[in-house]
């Protein structure tokens, strides 16, 4: 896997991103610690639990305790989130190329360990779980056929969650908001990257080697109490879309909406799809 494309982060971006390196960086490959704080909170509230069910029943009764491999892991988010709702002793090994993130990792309620570098090779022998967050939009298709084939191999199951779905909704509507969109999703695709499409080819390629695949939406729902993340999110997805579509006017656009939500009038809801990929025991 060309972890050029996987880069380092919590829900961490890559490629200039929407929810990207962070306010002001200029790093394309690794995320602010800061900015994964930010949006640690909104990433946990987003989260389907309805997928967690499943995945208990398909656990139980593995061998304890349970070895949880979570990719692009930053600080660890995905862990803190999950260890304490699968209710089973785990094992975490978080898996990122910033080792300054990892320096600040931890995980709720489980054993864990660090790796750093390039995931070229993952072995996931002995592995009950692989997760992930915002990690699938961010690859080619062949990226997702080595990662559901590993999986596969291992015989674990595969927990990505917060992908994109390439739909946002922005309250007060604006003229804008639709060729914002269209130029954000148009950026999120460039190249071999998948963007909005890739839970439908995670999907696809998951099934092909036999597992059940669950989808559950995980929106970002984002008010006035979450005033700083929203202006970030909002200054990155503009960002985004004007690089992508340069003749768009969105100096005025980002006025208005950054007034807007500093007078706590803004509402913004980010979609994103989480996926549950489980084989055969």
């Amino acid at each position: 896997m060309n972890r050029n494309r996987v880069r380092a982060r919590d829900k961490g971006v890559a490629h200039d991103r929407w929810d990207g390196a962070g306010p002001g960086s200029t790093d394309t490959t690794r995320c602010a610690p800061d900015w994964l704080a930010l949006r640690e909170p909104a990433d946990a509230a987003a989260r389907a639990p309805e997928l967690l069910t499943p995945l208990r029943r398909w656990l139980a009764g593995r061998p304890a305790p349970l070895v949880v491999q979570d990719l692009g892991s930053g600080t660890g988010s995905v862990g803190r989130w999950l260890a304490p709702r699968l209710g089973v002793p785990q094992h975490w090994v978080l898996h990122d190329r910033d080792p300054g993130l990892l320096v600040r990792a931890s995980v709720r309620g489980a054993t864990f360990e660090t790796r750093c570098g390039e995931l070229a090779g993952l072995d996931l022998t002995g592995t009950s779980l692989l997760t992930a967050s915002a990690l699938l939009d961010l690859l080619t298709p062949s990226d997702v056929d080595t990662i559901a084939g590993a999986c596969a191999a291992a015989g674990c199951a595969a927990l990505l969650t917060l992908s994109v779905a390439g739909r946002v909704e922005l309250t007060p509507a604006d003229p804008l908001d639709a060729d914002l969109a269209v130029a954000f999703n148009a950026h999120q695709r460039r190249g071999e990257l998948l963007g909005p499409d890739a839970v439908t080819v995670a999907t696809w390629a998951f099934e092909q080697l036999g597992a059940t695949v669950h989808r559950a939406p995980s929106p970002w729902r984002l008010g006035p109490d979450q005033s700083e993340l929203t202006e970030q999110w909002l200054r990155g997805w503009v960002a985004a879309a004007r690089r992508q579509e340069p003749w768009l006017d969105t100096e005025a656009y980002t006025r208005r909406r950054l007034a807007a939500c500093a007078a706590g009038e803004l509402e913004v809801v980010v979609h994103h799809t989480d996926l549950l990929a489980i084989g055969a025991r």
